[in-house]
């Protein structure tokens, strides 16, 4: 018998056969895994995106030049049920930003930097010696760490509360916060005017107080100063926004003129401005710069949907070709605006190459700017020829695009901005909390700084589900499981064992 068919033959064939398939098998499965490390794709298909982070944290993640460490010292294995929801929520997010940040990292120009988000879990009675080192005393508390810069963030700004349940997971907003706090970068020195009645930073009221707002601009490592130019007669050297909240007196010409030739200078500078109805302001020459009106006009609006019962403009057609309106418009989310002027582009004043001008919040057509408003004994109604005709633009913004002289630089570069809004009730204690008027706000304020990005952070609902079941569907669960299961595999056990018999 020849050795190709003998016995032995087949056994070394069957040998190398199972020698290849193994193989083949290993370099698959190595292969595989090789894609998956180098070449990996992520999708978030959850209903609120819960797995992933908005733009605006992947655009400050990008910009970490120093490395960022979060302790965490909410336990996994604890009794209490909420605090172990607590856990998995946090840590859940926490692995987003550690993927995010794990190649931010490289040497540039000889200068090396490293800002990748590291994680450690620590149970601060248990592992006592390594929270003592870290400086650690309290439990049930995330520390955010860079340097010698710490900040710790507790229960309270995780989630928002309402009647003692949890509704919303905040823990993305409160950890990006924390990170632009504790980073090694200057926050932007913003500078708020005073001393013609303008809304004021300190005070805590619903009509006029900006408190609520300078601790959002805060935990966006902004910082708000007061400034009163009659007193310094100058604009600081670091002032990278000027913001003027709703001044019930005019300005005079010489603070008119200093703010005007600060948005000339170089770098230009950048504006934001807020001009309530019924108020002169005396800002006409420097808007007329930057082809931007505000009518002294206030508006009103009788239709079913532009106002509500106390008084307030419920905006909803916001421009889609803006970043500082474009997300609103998408997810159809109104302003809620209090009183308004108009604030519109100038149209008396040509186009030209120079400026950007664009309409940002414009209201319903059924509205009116009404010019005789001083005159209370009168009806409010809309008197044509005499009254603004809607839909009635009350924010607007302008940039300046190209340089003076086109024959020097004749291409286009970035100059001064402005935005302009009809108004500032949206912004005051009593109305910030309205996701739009926030985030309008902030967007407007990153795009004056250059932070082109979308600023506001969006909590995560609490999803809650429970299963109702009936006493007899419960038991008929529980037979089911108990025996119809391991009955069902027992089953397919002895077909198999019969039809092999066969």
């Amino acid at each position: 018998m020849r050795f190709a068919d003998s016995f032995r033959a087949a056994r070394w064939i069957r040998l190398i056969n199972l020698v290849l398939q193994s193989l083949l098998f290993t370099a698959l499965f190595s292969g595989l895994n090789y894609l998956a490390l180098h070449y990996s794709w992520r999708y978030d298909l959850t209903q609120h995106r819960r797995h992933s982070l908005s733009p605006e944290t992947l655009s400050y993640l990008k910009g970490l030049r120093a490395p960022v460490q979060i302790v965490v010292t909410w336990t996994e294995d604890s009794e209490n049920e909420e605090v172990a929801q607590i856990y998995r929520d946090v840590s859940g997010i926490l692995r987003e930003y550690v993927y995010a940040t794990a190649n931010n990292r490289a040497t540039v120009e000889g200068a090396s930097y490293d800002g990748r988000i590291t994680t450690r879990y620590i149970d601060v009675f248990r592992q006592r010696r390594e929270a003592e080192s870290l400086g650690i005393e309290q439990a049930n508390s995330i520390q955010v760490m860079s340097g010698n810069n710490r900040r710790t963030i507790g229960l309270e700004e995780l989630y928002r509360f309402e009647n003692k349940q949890k509704q919303e997971f905040r823990g993305e907003q409160a950890l990006t916060a924390a990170i632009l706090d504790v980073d090694n970068s200057e926050p932007t020195k913003i500078y708020v005017l005073r001393g013609n009645g303008e809304m004021q930073l300190d005070k805590t009221d619903a009509a006029r107080g900006l408190s609520a707002l300078k601790d959002e601009m805060r935990a966006r490592n902004f910082d708000l100063q007061p400034l009163d130019l009659s007193v310094t007669k100058s604009i600081p050297a670091d002032a990278a926004l000027l913001i003027i909240a709703a001044p019930e007196g005019p300005y005079d010409k010489f603070e008119v003129e200093l703010i005007r030739t600060w948005m000339t200078r170089s770098p230009p500078g950048r504006l934001i401005i807020l001009l309530a109805p019924r108020a002169r302001h005396g800002l006409e020459s420097l808007l007329s710069d930057w082809g931007l009106v505000s009518d002294d006009v206030v508006v009103y609006d009788n239709g079913a949907t532009g106002q509500d019962e106390s008084g307030n403009l419920i905006l909803r057609s916001l421009s889609k070709e803006s970043p500082i309106t474009a997300m609103f418009l998408a997810n159809e989310m109104p302003l809620r605006f209090g009183q308004a002027r108009a604030a519109r582009p100038d149209p008396t004043r040509a186009r030209d190459g120079g400026f950007d001008v664009k309409p940002l919040v414009a209201t319903t057509e059924s509205a009116w700017g009404e010019r005789s408003y001083r005159m209370t004994s009168l009806t409010q109604r809309y008197d044509a020829g005499v009254d603004l005709p809607g839909p009635i633009v009350v924010a607007a913004s302008s940039e300046r695009v190209t340089p003076p002289n086109d024959d020097v630089l004749p291409f286009s570069v970035r100059g001064g901005r402005v935005v302009l809004f009809g108004g500032a009730d949206f912004i005051a204690n009593g109305r910030i909390t309205n996701p739009a008027n926030l985030g309008v706000f902030l967007n407007s304020v990153n795009w004056t700084t250059d932070r082109d990005t979308q600023l506001n952070i969006p909590p995560r609902p609490i999803e809650r589900f429970q299963l109702s079941l009936s006493q007899d569907e419960l038991s008929r669960l529980r037979y089911s499981l108990l025996l119809g299961v391991p009955g069902a595999a027992a089953l397919l056990g002895l077909i198999v064992y019969w039809t092999r018999r066969r």
